[in-house]
């Protein structure tokens, strides 16, 4: 019935009906609940819904809740919904809206459906507080009303938490006012590559976009009523190829013009930034605008696949490492990177990076405070909680909603392993290697949607959907799962996501026009992928062991090899 399934749930007799004379009941503080509710409802109902006292719909405080937790209750005289929180009164709501026919998420007014709601009592409340979607808008720019539409799909499926991805090697989103050429230079490149092959051809057509600070302060705040926190991540020290074209001072050549521009291919650009003083003074005066902007307790500084064969071979950057004392490049990125948590901490937010940010030998090269989003598989999970820090799971080969959805040969531009609905409902953040101790560090998880084969919103509602339904619910649900009973339910979802236009992937495969042909994509294997990942969940077990050994702390320590991924068909494009 309901999608994510509560916590408990049991069936009465009979039935509310709501009629053109019902009423919201609210108090003051819950006026903004009440308020998407009514603006919820009265498109396809017609019914005004005004606010007053005993109407059939009514909203309150429960403190005993947890501050995402709700009851709902239905009587046939009325509905009752109570939250320990903002959010979880806001999630009783949108409990009832499933509650009622799926033609209730049309936006006009739809005639001959008798508004009904089951006698039903829920309680609920969700296991992790962060379930989160990546979105990456930086490959492929999200026009605002689009990523507003996406904030109303998280917050159907009870998500909270959307990771903005803003800069990349292939163009820069967010508007920085002392530094105006990263989006006059940085937002747009001139073509992108067609298909994922290193032989992939251009399409000669450009691209881009950015979101002015006023655009995002309205993001946030939508996603604010919607109880969604938005986590901007603004990339380094690689994936800088965009801000090198707009200020080619912060790249290794040091020139006065880039003759390489924004970057049109995928994958891992080779130039970084350098490590001047200058180059530091850089990003976190753009951090300061960032934060500016966002609330969020979270900011992302990327912190992954850092090429380091220029710092290697860049006679000024070798003098710098020098002079700072360090013996490697990965202490480079290590002490750039605790560059960016020093100043994040000192203005009370708290760094956000790629399971990469543990790197470079330095078990303290970050913050406790800083939080590790682990991609490549659960290792860097687990080597980031045993050391102490807060984790957020998003192991590709469970969570990364770009990989293809099955083996055909019609699934668009196919790259990674195959990952089903099945697959995303089998995800479980806390690895099993964790004791209760350091699993507490697990904060949650999140699906990750990188678009570089990704051009309209169209195309990511067919990669994220249905797949962010069972991922929504893997990281709701604190119980046993059952997928078969799930996909009985995911049935009855989908005629949801038909009334909101929700472009998904059908069980019997892509549509026509939802496949590329003769675009070629990058699959690869299981057996491909646990190849590579062999060798490097041993670097990093025996890294732990040794670091362990002699400081009392660990680290994860592995360098991903560039080469290794491609040849693997593993995602590069972070």
């Amino acid at each position: 019935m309901l999608l994510p399934r509560p916590t408990t749930l049991s069936i009465g007799e009979g039935e509310f009906e709501l009629t053109r004379i019902a009423r919201i009941t609210a108090p003051a503080e819950l006026a903004g609940a009440a308020s998407w509710l009514q603006g919820a409802l009265r498109p396809a109902t017609g019914f005004p819904l005004e606010m007053g006292p005993d109407g059939g719909i009514e909203l309150e405080w429960n403190p005993q809740l947890a501050p995402e937790g709700y009851t709902l209750d239905v009587t046939p005289e009325g509905v009752h919904i109570a939250g320990g929180g903002p959010a979880g009164v806001f999630y009783g709501c949108q409990s009832l809206l499933q509650l009622l026919p799926p033609q209730i998420y049309r936006k006009g007014r739809v005639l001959d459906v008798p508004w009904v709601v089951p006698v039903v009592s829920i309680q609920d409340a969700p296991r992790f507080g962060w379930r989160g979607i990546m979105l990456d808008v930086a490959r492929h720019f999200m026009p605002k009303h689009d990523i507003m539409r996406f904030i109303d799909l998280m917050a159907m499926h009870r998500l909270n938490t959307l990771h903005l991805h803003l800069t990349d090697d292939q163009g820069w989103r967010v508007e920085i006012k002392r530094y105006p050429k990263l989006t006059e230079v940085g937002s747009w490149r001139r073509e992108s590559q067609l298909g994922a092959a290193s032989y992939s051809r251009g399409d000669s057509r450009p691209h881009g976009g950015f979101y002015t600070q006023d655009d995002l302060r309205e993001i946030v705040s939508y996603a604010m009523d919607r109880a969604i926190n938005v986590v901007p991540e603004i990339e380094s020290p690689g994936h800088t190829q965009a801000a090198i074209a707009a200020y080619p001072e912060l790249g290794l050549a040091r020139e006065e013009s880039d003759p390489l521009g924004v970057w049109t291919r995928w994958g891992m650009d080779d130039n970084v930034i350098n490590l001047e003083e200058s180059t530091v003074e850089f990003f976190t005066n753009v951090l300061d605008e960032v934060i500016e902007v966002f609330p969020s307790p979270f900011i992302g500084i990327g912190g992954d696949e850092c090429p380091k064969n220029g710092w290697l071979l860049d006679e000024r950057t070798q003098q710098r490492k020098a002079e700072l004392g360090l013996s490697t490049e990965d202490e480079l990125q290590a002490w750039f990177i605790r560059r960016l948590d020093d100043h994040l901490s000192r203005r009370g937010r708290r760094l956000y990076g790629w399971d990469e940010i543990l790197e470079g030998g330095l078990a303290g090269s970050v913050s406790q405070g800083a939080t590790v989003a682990s991609w490549r598989g659960m290792t860097g999970a687990i080597a980031a909680a045993r050391a102490g820090h807060d984790v957020v799971a998003c192991p590709d080969d469970q969570a990364y909603l770009d990989y293809r959805q099955s083996d055909r040969s019609d699934e668009p531009i196919p790259v990674g392993t195959v990952l089903t609905i099945a697959d995303a409902y089998r995800f479980d953040p806390v690895p099993a290697e964790l004791d209760s101790e350091d699993a507490h560090h697990v904060l949650g998880g999140q699906g990750n949607i990188w678009t570089e084969h990704m051009d309209s919103p169209r195309t990511v509602d067919y990669f994220a959907f249905p797949r962010m339904c069972a991922l929504a619910e893997a990281l709701w649900l604190d119980g046993e799962r059952d997928y078969d009973e799930f996909a009985g339910r995911l049935d009855q979802h989908l005629t949801r996501l038909d009334a909101l236009g929700v472009e998904y992937r059908r069980s019997s495969g892509p549509l026509p026009w939802q496949q590329r042909p003769g675009v070629t994509g990058r699959p690869v294997t299981p057996q491909q992928r646990a190849a590579y990942f062999a060798p490097l969940t041993a670097r990093i077990a025996d890294s732990e062991s040794r670091v362990a050994a002699t400081t009392g702390q660990t680290a994860a320590v592995a360098e991903t090899s560039r080469s290794s991924l491609t040849d693997f068909g593993i995602d590069t494009s972070l």
